[in-house]
């Protein structure tokens, strides 16, 4: 924790780059562990990587809904100690960029301003016919399970990356031009074996690559220091 804070303290130019762990904390569940998504089963038993896959919200458009609004929308959910310590740190100037696998937004709720939303976000939805734009409220409240466009009529679909959809280029492009210029590189709450976005990791060029997370990944021997703890935890305490 120590060398943590000194390399916080001496930085301008740190990135981080996180995944499901820095909401967890949050209470929303996350994919792979005992209690995550995986070990839960839709309503006719489809595994959760079946029902959010672009091929099944196509062909079970109202089963997707019935899932996807249950099990991925937590409008509750307030922004936790590590989305707070890196608005702190952004707002400080040293943190240049978040980069998250999420698509809750809490790190725009915490304060954070420059966010690169690796897989989307619930909060953006659009037509697929007409490509209006609609916020998460018309998808909740919206008189059928199948959001329907209020000019158009066609299919309000969530801004969110779906299996078999590759990622938002742009976005990721942003994301390995900011970790390549990185001073500091610290990955938090992610298991580091979902790809592409685990290969960004790859781009980094520095010799300040923190690890933390509550087990370990295929980068822990390639990191400079890995902290095996609650990542609201060693945040708030690393970020002062």
């Amino acid at each position: 924790m120590d060398r943590l804070k000194n390399i916080i303290l001496k930085s301008d130019n740190i990135v981080f780059f996180g995944g499901a762990g820095v909401s967890t904390e949050s209470q929303i569940p996350d994919f792979r562990s005992s209690t995550g998504l995986y070990s839960q089963k839709g309503k006719k038993s489809y595994p959760p990587e079946v029902m959010l896959s672009h091929s099944f919200f196509i062909s079970h458009p109202e089963e997707f809904y019935e899932f996807y609004k249950s099990k991925m929308i937590y409008r509750d959910a307030k922004p936790n100690p590590a989305h707070i310590a890196l608005a702190r740190l952004e707002e400080q100037g040293k943190l240049k960029a978040v980069i998250t696998q999420n698509i809750d937004g809490l790190h725009q709720v915490a304060g954070s301003k420059n966010v690169l939303e690796l897989h989307g976000s619930v909060h953006r939805n659009y037509c697929m016919e007409c490509g209006k734009n609609y916020d998460l409220d018309y998808v909740i409240n919206s008189e059928s399970i199948v959001p329907r466009c209020e000019k158009c009529g066609g299919i309000v679909r969530p801004d969110v990356v779906l299996y078999e959809e590759s990622l938002d280029m742009d976005v990721l492009y942003k994301a390995v031009d900011y970790i390549s210029r990185a001073d500091v590189l610290i990955v938090g709450g992610t298991s580091l074996v979902v790809y592409p976005a685990a290969g960004l990791v790859d781009y980094y060029r520095g010799d300040k690559l923190i690890l933390i997370n509550k087990t370990a990944t295929p980068y822990d021997r390639r990191a400079n220091i890995v902290i095996h703890d609650s990542i609201g935890k060693v945040l708030s305490c690393a970020i002062s």
